[in-house]
């Protein structure tokens, strides 16, 4: 038989914190609001774009349009084969100018559903960017406590550490900008040509 052990006794000290369901609910709701903002955005032609996006976007839609001119081609061809007129004998000038019509209308539909999928993957980008940043500054103060917690804690060997001090220090975000700035840009050195 087991016996079981009571949970140790927590006193005032000794509270474990737990996560803050509130907290994360509160996040949740806050990305689901930023997302219900950005569909009521949209404009009735916009939606009606993105929503013919879905269906331009699916392996139907191009077996459709290979089916559409496989019809095409055949029924001109067979009426000319019968003696008849056809509607557009070879070399198919209406139907180029149909497929061609509709890669243009195809072109369109899906650059504005993507210049809009663009701005908003930029907007996620920014907001991560400056997540990214409060949790570094929250890092480097992390470490500063823990490291002024080292030196006042008297059993506790007092070294110097080059590294976490270099942690610390808060990223400055316009200096990393100016660096990434830099080694984006070509090189400008010019070589001079050999003869």
């Amino acid at each position: 038989m087991a016996s079981e052990q009571p949970p140790p006794s927590q006193g005032p000290g000794t509270a474990q914190p737990e996560a803050d369901p509130a907290k994360a609910s509160q996040n949740i709701d806050a990305v689901l609001d930023f997302y219900t903002r950005e569909d009521q955005k949209i404009s009735r032609s916009q939606r009606i774009l993105e929503r013919s996006s879905l269906v331009i976007g699916k392996p139907l839609y191009l077996g459709c349009l290979l089916l559409f001119v496989l019809l095409w081609v055949t029924t001109n061809l067979g009426l000319r084969w019968s003696g008849r007129i056809p509607f557009d004998p070879a070399p198919f000038v209406w139907l180029q100018g149909l497929v061609g019509l509709g890669a243009l209308v195809t072109a369109t539909i899906v650059l504005s559903k993507q210049n809009r999928l663009a701005k908003l993957a930029e907007q996620r980008a920014h907001l991560d960017l400056k997540v990214t940043l409060l949790t570094e500054q929250k890092a480097a103060k992390l470490i500063d406590l823990l490291e002024e917690l080292r030196r006042d804690l008297p059993n506790v060997a007092n070294r110097h550490d080059p590294h976490a001090e270099a942690l610390q220090q808060s990223m400055n975000p316009d200096l990393v900008l100016a660096v990434l700035d830099e080694d984006i840009k070509p090189d400008k050195r010019v070589t001079p040509a050999t003869e």
